[in-house]
């Protein structure tokens, strides 16, 4: 089967921290109809904001904060950084970066390293990586994996880290399975059966799948390990030397984000003006992942927007150190603060 290819993939994806010295990013401000602008913004304050590979409507909140004038409102001009060969958490955390998006497993990697990066505002609220295969293979649960072939874009990153949680919750072990790095083909693997099942973002494979009538089954990784998801990352410098700056982009951001669950219709053409290659004959495809991807954003529980909770802190610093990714474990009041989103740390 050929599988049109459209730019939901990859999208987001998360590098384990290298030890490499970082790569500098290449800026571009981003206008309302996707365009560079070279405004004058002389009495705004430049901030740029890493988000890693490429324009896609999963990026839609900061499209819509830009249009909307909420980081303007701010005193704010953000600019959109995509490059995903770039060691964001390390620019951060060396101050050349002042923001970047995040998750909690990067934290821990980049604590453990000696990098002071902070995170200060939760986006998705909930880890976005599934493991998911054809319905007829019956796999519904984690103990479902044992003797199974799992493709994976590779032993790196955020893909990594949920299908180790994935084996820890079925008490496997990687002798249990066996493991196929296949790239960012898993739509494909799992169509053309040559992998049991593959892990990638819940928005990206399954979502494929359905565009093409293939029913699958999915196992959430928040369904046994909740890690602290996306969010917004600084560093302590900026933290301690510019809080309002900190307040200023969480609260812009925060706005954003209510404004795309709110106005989904209007945030969704508003990303598409940003992201012209979504539209068109790729339209209902990326409508398809924006509508999917909006759950993941939403609040959960008794937590609010932006807000995270200590003990999944603790819990992916105990499951990072558990799994031998980190040697030592990290103190997961380091890792986070709610102070921005305007409660106190719990």
């Amino acid at each position: 089967m050929k599988f049109r290819i459209i730019t939901l993939l990859l999208t987001l994806s998360i590098a384990l921290v290298a030890c490499s010295p970082a790569t500098a990013p290449t800026t571009e401000s981003t206008s309302t109809d996707g365009s560079s602008t070279d405004d004058e913004t002389d009495e705004l304050t430049a901030v740029t904001l890493g988000l890693g590979f490429i324009p896609n409507v999963q990026f839609t909140p900061f499209y819509v904060g830009i249009s909307q004038g909420f980081y303007a409102e701010e005193g704010l001009d953000v600019s959109l950084d995509y490059g995903f060969e770039n060691d964001y958490l390390t620019l951060v955390g060396t101050d050349e970066l002042q923001f970047m998006i995040g998750s909690g497993d990067q934290l821990v990697l980049g604590r453990a390293q000696g990098l002071p990066v902070r995170y200060v505002m939760s986006w998705y609220t909930q880890y976005p990586v599934v493991i998911f295969a054809k319905a007829e293979e019956g796999i519904s649960e984690p103990a479902d994996l044992a003797g199974k072939t799992i493709g994976i874009p590779g032993p790196f990153g955020a893909s990594y880290v949920a299908f180790r949680g994935f084996l820890e919750a079925a008490g496997l072990t990687e002798a249990d399975v066996k493991l196929e790095s296949i790239g960012f083909t898993q739509a494909a693997a799992i169509s053309e059966g040559t992998v049991n099942a593959a892990v990638d973002y819940g928005v990206n494979g399954p979502i494929i799948l359905a565009q093409e009538g293939i029913e699958t089954t999915e196992i959430k990784l928040d369904t046994y390990l909740h890690i602290p998801a996306n969010g917004l990352v600084t560093n302590e410098k900026t933290i301690a030397d510019n809080p309002e700056l900190v307040a200023k982009m969480t609260r812009a951001t925060l706005r954003a984000i209510q404004f795309t669950l709110d106005n989904s219709d209007e945030a969704f053409e508003i990303a598409l003006d940003a992201v012209p290659e979504a539209a068109g004959d790729n339209r209902d495809a990326n409508r398809a992942v924006f509508d999917a991807v909006l759950d993941f954003w939403r609040p959960q529980g008794d937590l609010g927007l932006g807000e995270s909770r200590a003990e999944d802190w603790q819990a992916v610093a105990e499951f990072m150190q558990r799994i031998g990714l980190v040697d030592t474990l990290v103190d997961a009041d380091e890792l986070y603060t709610n102070q921005f989103v305007g409660i106190s740390d719990q």
